[in-house]
């Protein structure tokens, strides 16, 4: 795809057609051996941020021997500024279940568990009544695949994988140490796939179109389509679907309300990036990956602001596990609270850099290591707003 390109694509919402579970119903009675085949030449990524390569998660945990195993779909998504999710499991949840159901025929899972954000309690009536849809259609064919919901409480750490396996399990909501990894050792310390809302979807889409169809859209490494949360100052916020691949330039001619000077990409755990680097920005696995949400800010915002309330959200939803993290974000709050108010020289600024530094090597998870991102981006971008 052309960087001087924003190419809309209707993949995840559009409706392809009136039978419900069609494709499902074509997917499973193909090969596991080609349905994995078709994900992996497709190109196809996990779209919550990662970006792991969904065919050899999915491969990994098939070939994994067990006695029993589970396909786990990640739907807390607690990242500030993104609310992706909550559009598609609003508007096309049977694209979900069906790709949660095609992965439980290729690695061999009997279960399957959505675990929902808490604060998605509304969706639930809704969601159970598609879900009941869903297992209609399964017995009528003959598969044997059940889904259950299970609803988080309100913890950003739990959008972490082995934090969200803890939740599921009744346990306090804490990281695991890794290795092991889900597809050996998962939920109920089993081999599990978990993958996040817009992943299920992208598969079943994959299904339909096949592989070749699909990497026509965006480039070599970022295949597909991605759907993105759009907020901040613009005069046009919501979710809209695009090609991946696009440079930040055109992002911002696209939804920029004509000063945009900054654009914070993935999140509070993403990257700042200033108006002077949107030309050479590429969204995407080669450039500045994200899981979806797009924050723009235009010259009346303090990015000191922006950063403190970053870092008071870290701080409230750190789950104090490890020292690293707890002590952490303390730390970096308290440390640029003190040079803004002149009780810390400007030099201290990168004293709190190498911490953040420390924090990506040694937090025992995501939350802990990706700080620094946000941290070490603004300040280097903007430090005479931390200043003066």
């Amino acid at each position: 795809m052309s960087e001087q390109t924003l190419k809309r694509v209707d993949l995840i919402f559009g409706e392809y057609s009136s039978e419900k579970y069609k494709v499902l119903a074509n997917t499973l009675v193909r090969s596991n051996e080609d349905i994995l085949k078709d994900l992996l030449d497709s190109g196809l990524r996990g779209r919550g941020g990662a970006g792991f390569p969904t065919a050899m998660k999915w491969k990994f945990t098939a070939e994994t021997p067990g006695d029993e195993k589970f396909v786990v779909c990640n739907a807390d998504e607690g990242e500030p500024g993104t609310f992706k999710d909550r559009e598609i499991l609003l508007r096309v949840p049977r694209k979900v279940f069906s790709g949660m159901a095609i992965c439980g025929k290729v690695i061999g899972a009997k279960k399957g568990y959505m675990y929902l954000r808490g604060e998605y309690r509304f969706m639930l009536p809704d969601l159970m009544k598609e879900l009941d849809v869903y297992h209609e259609h399964a017995k009528k064919l003959g598969y044997d695949f059940k889904i259950e919901i299970r609803m988080g409480s309100g913890a950003y750490i739990c959008g972490e994988e082995s934090a969200l396996f803890e939740s599921m399990e009744g346990g306090r909501g804490e990281p695991r140490n890794k290795p092991p990894y889900p597809t050996t050792s998962g939920f109920m310390k089993k081999p599990t796939v978990i993958n996040n809302v817009e992943t299920f979807v992208n598969v079943l889409m994959i299904m339909r179109l096949g592989p070749d169809q699909y990497r026509k859209l965006g480039t070599t490494d970022s295949r597909g389509s991605k759907v993105f949360s759009v907020s901040g100052d613009t005069p046009v916020p919501g979710i809209y679907e695009l090609e991946l691949g696009m440079s930040l330039d055109r992002f911002v001619d696209e939804f920029g309300d004509g000063d945009t000077k900054a654009v914070q990409v993935g999140g509070a755990s993403g990257f700042c990036v200033p108006r002077k680097k949107f030309k050479d920005t590429v969204i995407g696995f080669e450039g500045v990956p994200t899981g979806g949400s797009m924050m723009i800010f235009n010259s009346s915002r303090s990015m000191y602001n922006v950063l403190r309330n970053y870092l008071e959200f870290f701080e409230e939803e750190s789950c104090g596990q490890c020292t690293p993290c707890r002590v952490g974000c303390q730390q970096l709050l308290k440390g640029i609270i003190a040079v803004k108010k002149g009780d810390k020289k400007a030099v201290y600024l990168e004293q709190l850099m190498k911490l953040t530094e420390s924090m990506k090597i040694t937090a025992k998870c995501g939350l802990g290591q990706s700080v620094a991102n946000s941290f070490s981006s603004i300040v280097n971008n903007f430090k005479e707003e931390m200043i003066y």
